[in-house]
Formats: C-alpha cells, structure tokens, sequence
C-alpha cells in the first residue's frame, strides 16, 4: 500500500488552520536536536544517552555512585539510561527509611539524587542561539492569529527553551503557576479553564529545572522559580516514580489535562520528538483516543520505518496500527488509519505548489519520497510556510 503525501499535506494543513477547533503539539526529547548551532557546540541539548554519558563522567570518583551503578547493573537496569537510574534511585529511596539498602543509606541516596538532578540541571540551562530556531518559529505560528481556543503545548522536557521563545516573541502563556516570588500551582485555573482564551497553555508534563520542592509547614510544596538554583530539589520526573505521593501534583493534574486536550471533540494532537517509550503518557493518549472517535493524534518520527532491518518506533507503530486516531509518519512511510504504506504519488497536483517543497524527491520519480516533518526543524518551517495564508493549497 502506499500513502499520497499531498493529500495527507493538504489535510494538516487544513486542520491547523482551524481556530475554533482544539489544536495543541507535544515536545518531546529530539526537538533540542533540532536547533543549528555553531561548530563544535551541537547539540544544544543531548539526548538522553548523552546526558547520561556525560553524567556517568562528572560521577566517576564519587565512591557512592559507583556503588548505586554496580547495584544498577546486578538489577539488569541500564547505566545508559539516566531515567533508569533515577528510577532506581527512588525506588531505593522509599524503601531505605531508617536502614541501608544495597550498600546506601537514605542519606546516601537523596545526596545522590540531588547531585543528578543538579548536573542535569546545569546541562539543561542553555539558551536557544538566536530568534530563528524550530522553536521561535512553533511560537510565531502560535501568534498569527487570535484563536477562539487556546493552543495547548504539552512538553515532557524539563528545560526552558519553550518559554525562551514564547518570551522572546512575547506570546503570553500560562503553565498552571501564579505568583511572582514563590509561584505556586493553582490546580482550580487549570482545571476550570479559567485563563484568557489569548493565553497559550504551556504544561510541562515531566517537571522542569526551575521548579522546585520545599518542606511547608504542613506537606511538601512545589513551586517555580524564575531562577535555577544549585544544591536545590529539582521537581523534575524521569521516572516511573512521577506520580508517587509527594510528587504527584502537579504532575497528575498536567496528565489528566493532556487526556482531557484528547478527550475534546475534534482535537488534533501533533507529537514532535517522541520516541513512545513512556508507557504511562502512551496509554493517556490511547485511552482518551478510544474515548473520543473525533480526535487525531498525528505521531511525527524522526528518522526511516526501519533501521537495520528493524522497527525503529516498534510502541509507535504497534499502537498506531490498532487505533485508527493515531497516525505515525516516519520520513519514508506512514501508518495512517491503521494502514501502513510507503509515501509515493501518482503524479504532483497542479494546485500543489506550495506543499511541493515538503515531498522530497518530489521532482525526481525515480527516487523514494520522502516526508520530514519528523525533523522538529522541518514540522516549523511548515507552520511558518503557511502563517497568514488561508485553507488552500
């Protein structure tokens, strides 16, 4: 089977030009990978692997983590993955109360979770290069109009480089946190929706650098700061534990918001940077898809179907060929309503001339096609392409 890239073109675009219909993007791990920067500096951000790597190197002396990476390994978890790690270390955590665990003492364990998430803090605390990155572009689309219903951006990434460019641009938004000194979550505006309609929603489902937990006078609090601190506790989840107890606001009220965003009649969902690999957001999105037949969730991937001869996205496109609200585009083929096929076109529209530099190969019919708005770089400069104009083609 094979899949026409004009037809699904004009079809994102019409939706995206809808502004009294639900429309929200979710920014996940590969859009900092995405941002040009000069020689030597790339990436901006690592990827999970090389965050891990160079956390694994500041770490190599420090007598503790060696104990925790050789505990990690007896486990079967992986000392490449830092979201293992810190799920390992706070399952140790809850467990550690009073006593040693593997070799660590309670003690032990919160120092060495908060020296991680201080160093992926620091790595994190970078700045977008200049006003023309993936991300201006998202927030100059996000601006072009007055919407009768608010954009909503979900992220899974703890850095600042989505309000970097909304402030840049001067795009108001509101992230669930009010207050100027201390600001604290207001879960009533969140759920009740009681933000100006002109105000993007900006809900960062994983935590952030610049949030923070405190012991009140009563609980635990979580608050944001408009300053990254050292040697604080960074509220940021990688990890199965995000919603255990004391750190499940606000991050339960921001998941029950993204399956909410799904649950509304004709919402388009578009993910840039996913990989799938979250099972706890995979069945939200599931969930709320079944739940809701007018929905869409447009998966864009990074890269070939396959690599080495294997599934590149294997949760992406397992779910995606189960539920018909689900579409998965990879740069050579897409899984749209279940059905998988190859992107290739008898011949181009007449009317397609703007889309055309978005089909690779285009020109060429020899060549395989190929559609990458899976590159976060690429999916902008689409919405850039089209800032002002009207529904056709």
């Amino acid at each position: 089977m094979h899949q026409d890239p004009f037809r699904h073109l004009k079809y994102l675009r019409e939706s995206l030009s809808q502004d009294n219909e639900p429309i929200g993007f979710f920014v996940s791990a590969g859009c900092p990978l995405s941002v040009d920067m000069p020689d030597g500096l790339y990436p901006l951000i690592p990827d999970v692997k090389g965050l891990t790597q160079a956390i694994n190197k500041d770490l190599e002396h420090n007598k503790k983590y060696k104990i925790l990476t050789t505990e990690l390994l007896k486990a079967s978890k992986s000392i490449d993955n830092i979201e293992d790690i810190l799920s390992f270390i706070r399952s140790l955590i809850i467990v550690s109360k009073g006593s040693t665990v593997r070799g660590l003492s309670e003690g032990d364990l919160l120092s060495l979770e908060t020296t991680i998430c201080g160093i992926i803090s620091s790595k994190l605390n970078v700045k977008l290069p200049d006003e023309n990155t993936p991300y201006h572009r998202l927030g100059k689309w996000v601006r072009s109009i007055d919407r009768k219903i608010p954009v909503e951006i979900f992220t899974t990434n703890y850095d600042l480089l989505v309000e970097q460019s909304l402030e840049d641009l001067q795009v108001p938004y509101f992230d669930g946190f009010v207050g100027a000194r201390r600001s604290f979550f207001d879960l009533r505006a969140l759920e009740d929706n009681l933000i100006p309609t002109h105000w993007t929603r900006l809900w960062k489902i994983h935590g952030s650098i610049n949030w923070y937990q405190e012991q009140g006078l009563e609980e635990k609090v979580v608050y944001r700061s408009s300053e990254i601190k050292e040697n604080a506790s960074h509220l940021i989840y990688p990890s199965h534990l995000k919603y255990e107890e004391s750190r499940k606001m606000p991050y339960l009220a921001l998941i029950d918001q993204l399956s909410r965003f799904i649950r509304r009649k004709s919402s388009l969902l578009v993910l840039s940077g996913y990989s799938f690999n979250d099972n706890h957001i995979n069945d939200t999105i599931v969930n709320a898809l079944k739940a809701n037949p007018t929905a869409m969730v447009l998966g864009l991937m990074y890269g070939q179907f396959l690599t080495d001869d294997k599934e590149t996205y294997p949760h992406a496109y397992r779910l995606a060929r189960q539920q018909h609200n689900l579409n998965v585009w990879t740069f050579d083929t897409a899984i749209i309503g279940t059905n998988e096929g190859t992107w290739e076109y008898p011949e181009v529209p007449e009317d397609a001339h703007t889309l055309k530099e978005f089909v690779h190969n285009a020109s060429d019919p020899t060549s395989p096609t190929q559609v990458k708005l899976g590159n976060f770089s690429e999916f902008t400069s689409f919405l850039q392409r089209f800032i002002g104009s009207g529904s056709s083609v």
